[in-house]
């Protein structure tokens, strides 16, 4: 397979059309190799417009890697709010950290499995990407001890805003970047901490991915 054909036609063809047009975020997509992240069995899959399963030595996991063209929205606002010290929740292959550290003085990655964590890991030192620490726990669990973010990105979604977390780890006018809602309707929205403290939303897009493990639940009133 010709990757770097797959890999332009992925850019050009999904990416471009999504409205994603920050320079820097094509060519970190272009020099980032996707395929390298994921198994064997999976990299002629890997710019599919679709997400991919994630899996550890031959085993499902049941968790999935975000498609190209949500990675790539999530990473051009990331890069849009001079992203500096990113917390990622769901770390997945690894892939969206390596993306965010090129430009991010530091990327600290949570993942709730911990063999994923020590597969992402290993696709990090074997592409010999720096500036990226992998933590093993639950990110919604640990809020109070992660330390403090300019910019979060969850990869994966939740039925409701985490705000405990963005309270906790998103310095003031910090960006948060995810997912929220329940199927049949999700969306990706950026959330601002402004000075005063107060989260403040914006809706992206709408689309579909499964929740992060302990993502706060939404409030169903019963009448």
């Amino acid at each position: 397979m010709d990757f770097e054909k797959a890999r332009f036609n992925m850019i050009e063809q999904q990416i471009r059309p999504w409205n994603v047009l920050n320079q820097v975020a094509l060519d970190l997509l272009s020099v980032i190799k996707r395929e390298r992240f994921v198994p064997e069995a999976l990299q002629k899959l890997a710019f599919t417009d679709c997400e991919l399963p994630i899996k550890v030595n031959g085993k499902d996991t049941g968790e999935v890697m975000l498609a190209p063209k949500i990675q790539a929205k999530f990473l051009q606002e990331a890069l849009a709010n001079h992203a500096q010290n990113v917390l990622e929740i769901g770390t997945g292959y690894g892939y969206l950290a390596a993306l965010l550290a090129q430009h991010a003085q530091q990327v600290t990655t949570v993942e709730i499995n911990p063999e994923i964590a020590e597969n992402a890991s290993f696709n990090l030192k074997k592409e010999g990407i720096g500036r990226v620490k992998v933590v093993q726990g639950c990110a919604f669990e640990m809020a109070g001890r992660l330390g403090q973010f300019d910019t979060i990105v969850m990869s994966g979604s939740s039925p409701a805003l985490p705000t405990a977390l963005i309270q906790s780890c998103l310095s003031p006018k910090g960006l948060f970047i995810g997912i929220i809602g329940e199927e049949p309707v999700m969306q990706a929205v950026l959330a601002r901490k402004t000075a005063e403290g107060n989260i403040v939303t914006t809706p992206l897009f709408e689309t579909l991915t499964k929740p992060l493990k302990n993502a706060p639940e939404l409030n169903h009133f019963v009448f």
